[in-house]
């Protein structure tokens, strides 16, 4: 084992500490006032339909330079990958739209 399989291991149990506090700590904030919790739902279900949604309309097309060695990829695995791409497509937009939004009212205030 050497010193960059140690940095990944440590890279991935520091990832995974970041995502349990990133979901624990605002549960534990939340008890304070539970009317927080619906607006934190509403935003997890709303990304959670982004990504049905582009998972759905997502083709499992895979074409013949793919499909064989060395990458074996499925048709279940390309239409995962294009409902991720998709998502972050459409994620990105709708940054770009809110941060733009956000400017324009900024300026006319």
């Amino acid at each position: 084992m050497d010193l960059i399989d140690i940095s990944l291991y440590v890279a991935d149990i520091m990832l995974i500490v970041g995502i349990v506090l990133a979901i624990v700590l605002p549960l534990i904030k939340s008890l304070d006032d539970p009317g927080s919790l619906v607006k934190s739902g509403l935003g997890v279900l709303a990304i959670g339909g982004i990504l049905v949604v582009s998972y759905l309309i997502s083709d499992g097309e895979v074409s013949a330079k793919f499909a064989g060695d060395p990458f074996n990829l499925t048709p279940e695995m390309s239409k995962f990958i294009g409902g991720c791409l998709y998502a972050t497509y459409l994620l990105g937009i709708i940054s770009f739209v809110a941060i733009i939004y956000a400017e324009i009212s900024k300026a006319v205030k």
